[in-house]
C-alpha cells in the first residue's frame, strides 16, 4: 500500500507588530492546515523587553503572543536562521516560547552544537528532518559558539575580479566581476551534517537564508549542490523577500527565494503588499512525486491571502524568467504553478 503524505513549505514571516495572532493567517490556515507537515522561516525574535516597542526599529522583536500565529496556521517546525535572529536572551527567549508552544525548530541554540541540530517531525511513520543554516549574518556576536547562543552560520565569501583579458581594453571605473563560494571547512562540515541528516530521516529539507535581490549568486548554487548531493530531497532559500527563480537538480527542486509568507515590519503605516509563494511537496513511500508552488500576498491588515497565477501577469513573468535561466520549465495551470512531476 503506497504511503501518500504532503509537505508545505513556507518562506519568511516576521510578527513585529502582531498583538492578535488570529489576523495573519486568516485566510491562509484552512489551506496549508491540509498539509501533514508545516515548515518555514521565522524571521523574528518572540521577545519582549521593558520599554522595547516592536512597532519601532528597535530589532526584529515580536509580542511573544504573536507566536500562537504558527499555531494557529498548524506549523510543525520553523527554521530560525537568519539576520535578524540575534543576541542571546531575544533567542533564548524565542525558543522556550516555541518549546512551550510545542513547535520544533532549527538554526539557532544556547550554543553552536544546539544551533546545528535539525528538527525533526514525524507524521503517520515518516520521518522529516529540517536543518536551516544562515549565510547572512552579522560579523560580530550573531553566529553560536561552543559557549554562547547564536544563529546556525554557513560562511560564504566575496572577491571582485577586474575585467583585464583580450577581448576589450583596460577601462578603469569599469564595475569588477563579484565571485562569490562558500568556506571550504564550513562546506565540509556542512555536508556531513546533512549526510546525518538524510540518513535518519526520509526526507531531508536544508533551508538556508541567503541571497542579494533577485540575483542566485555562485555559493548559493554550491550550497543548494552539495545539500542534495548529500542526501536532502528539496532546498528551500528565502531572505531576498521576493520569489525568485526554482531549479532541478537531479530530480530535486531547488527554490532559491520563496518570497514573504507573512511579514509585518511594524513600523510602515500600511503594509507593504508582498508578493510570496508556498510550496507543496507531494510523497509517496519517503520519496518526491510532485511539486507544486502557490501566490499569495498579503492585504493592508497584513492577513495572507491567496492569488491565481492569472492574477499576476508581472510577477509571473518573473519567475518563470528567473527559473528558465536556471534550466527549469514550470508550468502554469488555473491555481498553482507546476515545478515537478514524477
Amino acid at each position: 500500500m503506497t504511503m501518500k503524505q504532503t509537505l508545505i513549505l513556507t518562506g519568511d514571516m516576521n510578527f513585529k507588530a502582531v498583538t492578535d495572532p488570529t489576523v495573519p493567517f486568516r485566510h491562509m490556515a484552512p489551506i496549508v492546515q491540509k498539509a501533514d507537515v508545516l515548515f518555514g522561516n521565522l524571521e523574528c525574535c518572540f521577545f519582549d523587553k521593558p520599554g522595547h516597542n516592536p512597532a519601532e526599529r528597535e530589532g526584529f522583536y515580536a509580542p511573544p503572543i504573536s507566536a500562537e500565529a504558527l499555531v494557529n496556521a498548524g506549523f510543525d517546525a520553523i527554521g530560525h536562521a537568519n539576520n535578524v535572529t540575534f543576541g542571546e536572551e531575544p533567542i533564548l527567549a524565542t525558543i522556550a516560547r516555541l518549546d512551550e508552544l510545542g513547535i520544533k525548530h532549527t538554526g539557532a541554540g544556547k550554543n553552536a552544537e544546539e544551533a546545528a541540530k535539525p528538527a525533526v517531525v514525524e507524521k503517520d511513520g515518516a520521518r522529516f528532518g529540517f536543518m536551516q543554516r544562515t549565510s547572512a549574518y552579522w560579523p560580530k556576536n550573531q553566529e553560536a559558539q561552543k559557549t554562547a547562543a547564536g544563529v546556525a552560520v554557513l560562511k560564504a565569501h566575496t572577491a571582485y575580479r577586474p575585467h583585464l583579458d583580450d577581448k576589450a581594453p583596460n577601462r578603469p571605473g569599469v564595475a569588477p566581476d563579484v565571485i562569490t563560494w562558500v568556506d571550504p571547512d564550513y562546506l565540509s562540515a556542512y555536508r556531513d551534517q546533512i549526510s546525518a541528516l538524510a540518513a535518519d530521516v526520509d526526507v531531508a529539507v536544508a533551508s538556508h537564508h541567503w541571497g542579494l535581490k533577485e540575483d542566485v549568486l555562485a555559493y548559493q548554487k554550491e550550497i543548494a549542490h552539495t545539500a542534495i548531493d548529500s542526501g536532502a530531497k528539496i532546498v528551500m532559500g528565502h531572505g531576498p523577500h521576493m520569489p525568485l527563480g526554482v531549479e532541478i537538480y537531479k530530480d530535486r527542486p531547488v527554490f532559491y527565494g520563496m518570497g514573504n509568507f507573512s511579514f509585518d515590519i511594524g513600523h510602515r503605516a500600511k503594509h507593504p503588499d508582498w508578493i510570496g509563494t508556498f510550496a507543496t511537496v507531494e510523497i509517496e513511500d519517503g520519496d518526491l512525486a510532485e511539486v507544486s508552488l502557490q501566490l499569495i500576498r498579503h492585504n493592508p491588515d497584513n492577513e495572507t491571502y491567496l492569488r491565481n497565477p492569472g492574477d499576476e501577469p508581472e510577477e509571473m513573468d518573473n519567475i518563470l524568467n528567473r527559473s528558465k535561466v536556471l534550466g527549469t520549465e514550470l508550468t502554469v495551470e488555473q491555481n498553482r504553478i507546476l515545478v515537478w512531476k514524477k
